[in-house]
């Protein structure tokens, strides 16, 4: 049976129909689901429901706002090896509670990486069944996997990510200038992305002049973080994208004086796209309280005026797209427990948690700086949907593509506390914090998977894995190499199944 969402608020996000909230409904298929109708009107609503009567399943969200379901490509899921961390299951809970219908999930952090083709059957396979919301997924580059890029876009992975300084963890090590330029040899003409983490390395500073850092002061972790790190990161980024024809993307952009190199860079033509998050926009250093490890992350959340400098980018359309960078770490790792160490940011671990917030975080500050709603779901829909492949079938309620909704109300405001989040580890800097913008519920491909209620309800974990990688003319030259696939490597058929059985 099919299924009908209605409200008097509709944004469809649609390349045909005017950029206009309107009332009316989203019809979408039992069968695949998929859009098969845009109802543009309440008249057309009333027809609609009159005709087809007992056809269909109606869900009417009155006055909320239904808009196309989110979408962020920057998400930390540590399973298998790291579940403790963060798995598939709870992350992906948080995602459908924040209004996300898809999630991109990073390489590194999970026990094996993303690296190689028998490592990403490990974690699809570690994924199947535990999934509420769509998983793609990004391959990594390391020093020692070249030769296995092009398998993993044939496997479907959209992209590969790289550190230009040490990752943290010893099984992805960071690359060198001369691999990065043989990468992006090698992925020329492929359509796959080069996600960067931009920073170099620099003389870890444990003094400033006579006196030792005080390890539970932020500024003191500041100090050893340096903007310069970024700056040199970015311009071989740019340089990379100017003598290659590759898709070069900076992830967790935070230093706003890297932008005048990312500028020009586009400006001779570099295929060059840029992402921020949330912290960086709603966070500032000045306001970090001592020992408040749960705001550290690299690179770090710098002062007032450069989240300024910021905001005045996204206005300006310099960056393309806002993420999460959801990256959980155990209360122990981020020495956030009793002990000698608690609260040193010179040794907790980096990461923030953030995936289920990301829409009323964006949205608050949205409302200070004058974003509209279409520039929101430009930026946390979108854009995203564009750098992961998935810009065919998700970001709109088009007829064709995936009946995912966001159904959320811009006016209501929401206190962020520990119960009301699904992540694992419920450090976050955003605890207490009042935000604009309360998601009612979540549906994916047509099928209702949360719903804000006092106990809140989700439906079963109705993921599916997405390896849409641009992987066509990369998979044709991968199976002609030989008539017979080497054991262990996946099989033609297995090549040629979009939502993949690794």
């Amino acid at each position: 049976m099919d299924t009908v969402y209605t409200s008097k608020r509709i944004f469809l996000n649609s390349a045909s129909l005017p950029a206009e909230v309107f009332p009316g409904g989203i019809v979408v298929s039992a069968h695949d689901g998929k859009v098969t109708r845009v109802l543009p009107s309440w008249a057309a609503v009333e027809r609609y429901l009159k005709d087809n009567e007992g056809e269909f399943e109606h869900f009417d969200f009155g006055n909320l706002m239904l808009m196309p379901g989110l979408i962020d490509t920057h998400v930390h899921i540590n399973e298998p090896g790291r579940t403790e961390w963060e798995g598939f299951h709870t992350a992906t809970k948080a995602a459908a509670a924040g209004g996300f219908t898809t999630i991109c999930d990073m390489p590194l952090n999970s026990i094996p990486p993303t690296t190689t083709v028998a490592n990403l059957r490990t974690k699809v396979n570690a994924a199947r069944g535990k999934i509420f919301v769509d998983v793609a997924f990004w391959g990594g580059l390391v020093p020692d996997n070249l030769p296995e890029l092009r398998r993993l876009i044939a496997a479907g992975v959209f992209g590969f990510k790289c550190f230009l300084c040490p990752s943290g963890v010893e099984e992805f090590p960071h690359v060198t200038e001369e691999q990065v330029m043989e990468a992006a040899r090698l992925l020329e003409g492929t359509g796959a992305v080069l996600a960067f983490h931009a920073e170099v390395e620099c003389q870890r500073l444990q003094s400033v002049g006579p006196r030792p850092l005080d390890p539970h002061k932020y500024r003191s972790f500041l100090q050893t973080r340096p903007d310069t790190m970024e700056q040199q990161a970015i311009e071989l980024v740019a340089k990379v994208a100017q003598q290659h024809d590759v898709r070069a993307h900076i992830v967790h952009l935070s230093t706003a004086r890297a932008l005048p190199t990312i500028r020009a860079a586009r400006a001779l033509g570099a295929r060059l796209t840029v992402e921020t998050c949330h912290h960086y926009l709603s966070l500032a250093a000045e306001d970090v309280p001592d020992a408040h490890t749960e705001y550290k992350c690299c690179p770090p959340i710098r002062g007032r005026t450069n989240r300024e400098q910021l905001w005045r980018a996204v206005q300006a359309r310099d960056i393309d797209l806002i993420v999460s960078d959801h990256s959980p770490s155990t209360p122990q790792l981020k020495l956030l427990t009793d002990g000698k160490r608690r609260g040193n940011f010179l040794e907790a671990w980096g990461g923030i948690s953030s995936l289920q917030l990301g829409l009323p975080l964006f949205w608050t500050g949205c409302r200070r700086y004058g974003l509209s709603l279409q520039e929101t779901v430009r930026l946390l829909c979108t854009e995203p949907a564009r750098l992961s492949g998935l810009d065919h079938r998700k970001s709109r309620l088009d007829v064709g593509y995936d009946g995912d909704i966001c159904v959320w109300d811009p006016e209501g405001t929401v206190t962020v506390t520990e119960d009301m989040l699904e992540f694992q580890h419920k450090a976050t800097p955003y605890l207490n914090r009042t935000l604009q913008g309360v998601v009612h519920a979540t549906v994916l491909r047509g099928s209702l998977i949360y719903q804000r209620t006092d106990v809140p309800a989700f439906g079963p974990p109705l993921g599916s894995i997405l390896l849409d990688g641009p992987k066509s003319e990369v998979q044709r030259e991968e199976l002609s190499k030989s008539s017979t696939l080497a054991a262990g490597s996946i099989s033609a058929e297995e090549l040629e199944d979009d939502d993949i059985d690794l």
